[in-house]
């Protein structure tokens, strides 16, 4: 879809995946940055992190960088009410934010949700 102006715009985020039955869950988000937005997008990153040092379901989180303009997000919670309250809070609010993602992003960010089978839980 574009706007006015003609630029590609978009709704800010695609969720796929399931609940599934309860128990640890995660969310690997796929992003995006437009070209020279790149660091635009790393500043988005240290916001969401910054919100989610406040949420007490939320665990380990990782912003990793894939390639020049492709980054992800992997995020862990104990149970769905965890990713649930993670979706209502800061983090969620910075991908509500379509002005934002639409000025940044070239698609949208793809939110996967997951469910962790098995893991490793510490640094040996």
């Amino acid at each position: 879809m574009a706007d006015a102006n003609g630029a590609d715009r978009h709704e800010g985020v695609k969720m796929t995946g399931k609940d599934g039955a309860d128990g640890p869950k995660a969310f690997l988000i796929l992003i995006e940055a437009k070209p020279g937005k790149e660091q635009e997008v790393i500043r988005m990153l240290a916001d969401i992190r910054e919100c989610v040092e406040t949420e007490p379901a939320t665990g380990p989180w990782y912003a990793v960088q894939l390639s020049e303009t492709s980054f992800a997000i992997y995020e862990v919670f104990p149970d769905i009410a965890g990713r649930d309250a993670h979706i209502a809070g800061g983090g969620g609010e910075i991908f509500r934010d379509v002005e934002r993602m639409n000025s940044i992003l070239s698609k949208l960010a793809h939110v996967q949700k997951v469910d962790i089978l098995l893991s490793k839980k510490l640094f040996a």
